[in-house]
């Protein structure tokens, strides 16, 4: 588990599974411009739903202030768009946004994908939130299209000596 602080909180990341998934849907719950969560994010990360070309392999990372879910990651391995992994969600309280949860959100999940060896990962950015798609560039994603974005190394996000 990490631990750092963020605007005087001590924020802790950890890996998540189904069972935060309540704790995750309420963090965005709270949130009236991000709109309700996915309704099958407890299916996901059970292995019963699969976005397209979804292979079985996926992880979640939550970011916690107390016992408090402040922000999330998931992603999963895929062939979509020649990739061979995929973000699949990335919320952060509107409280904490541009206070690095996301980037070490990011990272957390880089480095799960760094482990299996994956390297060239996808995201489908909303396009809609003012956030999404400067925050993947910043990281160094480029574009697939309108749409979806991906990193070439996904292991360049992480930090020198990793996490």
């Amino acid at each position: 588990m990490l631990d750092a602080g963020v605007a005087g909180r001590d924020v802790r990341y950890r890996e998540a599974n189904a069972a935060d998934v309540p704790a995750m849907e309420g963090a965005r719950a709270s949130d009236r411009e991000a709109g309700p969560a996915d309704a099958r994010m407890a299916a996901y990360l059970e292995g019963r739903h699969h976005p397209q070309q979804a292979l079985a392999a996926r992880t979640a990372f939550v970011a916690l202030i107390g016992a408090e879910v402040v922000g999330y990651i998931a992603g999963h391995e895929t062939t979509r768009y020649g990739c061979n992994g995929e973000v699949q969600y990335l919320y952060i309280a509107q409280r904490l946004r541009r206070q690095g949860v996301a980037r070490t959100l990011l990272q957390s999940l880089a480095a799960w994908f760094a482990h299996r060896g994956i390297r060239r990962v996808c995201v489908n950015a909303d396009v809609e939130s003012p956030g999404a798609v400067p925050f993947y560039v910043a990281a160094g994603a480029v574009p697939l299209n309108t749409f979806w974005y991906m990193w070439e190394d996904i292991g360049r996000v992480l930090p020198v000596g990793g996490l």
